[in-house]
């Protein structure tokens, strides 16, 4: 789902939109632990480590699962939008960091130092870019030897039954980000500038019982976000079907994961 400079500025300058698609997970997701948490306990975080978070948006990782990091991090906050880099550092500002700091960058042009980070995180953004290899050879730049890359990003099978509601609107059926950088995207890239990589997927699924959260979701970035009247009418009538054909709920299986590797030191 590689976007232009404009789109992004329309999506990403703060995280209103990002909060509408945000809470079909927050609220409706069904996991023996959430997304966070254990993203946390697979990142290979170490107390007093160098971390950067590209693509950081409006920090909720870092705030949401506090408890689980070790204490004493230096973590770097970095973000194409000054929006999202200025909500990451208010969030993120009352965290155990020992060193916090926030910067606009561009993730195919790192403004960072070679061997600067232990860890390097890129959460559900490399879809957005126009070439994520770059991207991914910039994250093996600014990493030390012995440091790891951790990459989330979603399977062509993520939300197959929300998607299909999309082709009202003229959208694939499928999830747009996986198309553009899924599981086999991930793994490829990876595995070719580093050499190794190994993937973990997250078990969940979302059960959601208000269609409005639906609608606000599919409208929330484009084609949704700028459709007609008729458009939105059609859209808002195959909501009504699937939650009559599911008894009153929507039901989804997800497919997240989350990809590791590391820089041979």
């Amino acid at each position: 789902m590689a976007v232009s400079a404009t789109e992004n500025a329309s999506q990403y300058g703060d995280s209103r939109k990002l909060t509408a698609r945000a809470r079909l997970h927050t609220q409706y997701m069904v996991a023996e632990q959430s997304w966070f948490p254990w993203v946390a306990g697979h990142l290979p975080l170490a107390r007093g480590q160098r971390v950067l978070d590209v693509g950081c948006g409006p920090g909720w990782f870092w705030a949401d699962a506090a408890e689980q990091l070790p204490k004493g991090l230096d973590l770097t906050l970095a973000d194409f939008s000054p929006g999202m880099v200025a909500e990451a550092q208010e969030r993120c500002r009352t965290g155990a960091f020992a060193v916090l700091r926030a910067e606009q960058a561009d993730a195919m042009a790192l403004p960072f130092a070679d061997d600067s980070f232990d860890t390097v995180v890129a959460m559900h953004m490399l879809y957005h870019l126009p070439d994520p290899a770059c991207a991914i050879a910039e994250m093996h730049r600014v990493l030390k030897p012995g440091g790891h890359l951790a990459v989330t990003t979603n399977g062509i099978g993520n939300m197959r039954g929300f998607y299909a509601l999309a082709t009202t609107l003229g959208s694939s059926p499928v999830d747009p980000s996986a198309l553009a950088f899924g599981y086999d995207d991930a793994e490829q890239l990876m595995s070719a500038q580093f050499g190794n990589v190994t993937m973990a997927q997250h078990p969940a699924r979302l059960r959601v019982t208000d269609p409005e959260d639906v609608f606000l979701a599919l409208t929330s970035y484009p084609p949704g976000d700028t459709a007609g009247l008729a458009e939105l009418a059609s859209l808002r009538h195959a909501i009504a079907e699937a939650f009559r054909r599911g008894g009153g709920v929507l039901e989804v299986e997800k497919q997240t994961g989350l990809f590791l590797s590391g820089k041979p030191a």
